[in-house]
């Protein structure tokens, strides 16, 4: 609906996230709600870059006066393209919701002073699906080869491949055939 231009907002309700998830035209079979990240920078970026590979849809608040930062360190780490919906006073009389790439919502928060004002809920489409055949010289999925690797070192090759396919959302068997030739 969002996409042929109906202004979509959402019934009052007792939790932010989820009346903004419920707007926001990305997936919601699955999502992850995040909460509050770190305040500080180099710490926020640690814990995104943890979430980098996530399938999911990621659902984080904000506050107003960082929204901007935040916005930059996701583009940074997660990538300018990736989609995202900001919505801030969701439920209330000056709701807005701002939807594009990580990019053009930063520059949305470079040009509208409204922008950063009230309550922040940021959603973050989940990262495409690593594929076997994507990354990787060796054909494997360079994700899934940097998710196997430290997971191999510490448990038992099944339970490394079951949490990798998880993690990069590659098939449990996929995960499996390529942690036995990274165990060779």
């Amino acid at each position: 609906m969002a996409a042929a231009g109906f202004e979509i907002i959402a019934v009052p309700g007792p939790c932010a996230a989820i009346a903004a998830l419920s707007i926001a035209g990305l997936p919601t079979d699955r999502f992850c709600f995040e909460g509050f990240l770190p305040a500080r920078g180099a710490a926020r970026r640690k814990r995104l870059q943890s979430l980098s590979l996530e399938a999911r849809t990621l659902v984080l608040y904000e506050a107003p006066h960082r929204v901007r930062d935040m916005l930059e360190d996701c583009a940074a780490v997660f990538g300018a393209e990736r989609h995202a919906v900001v919505t801030r006073e969701i439920t209330k009389l000056h709701e807005a919701t701002y939807r594009g790439s990580l990019r053009e919502l930063l520059a949305r928060a470079d040009t509208d002073a409204d922008f950063g004002r009230g309550e922040i809920v940021l959603l973050v489409a989940g990262a495409a699906p690593a594929t076997v055949e994507e990354g990787g010289a060796d054909g494997h999925g360079g994700a899934l080869d940097r998710v196997l690797k430290p997971l191999l070192k510490e448990l038992p090759l099944k339970q490394a491949a079951r949490l990798a396919a998880q993690i990069t959302g590659i098939r449990d068997n996929e995960a499996y055939k390529r942690a036995l030739q990274l165990k060779q």
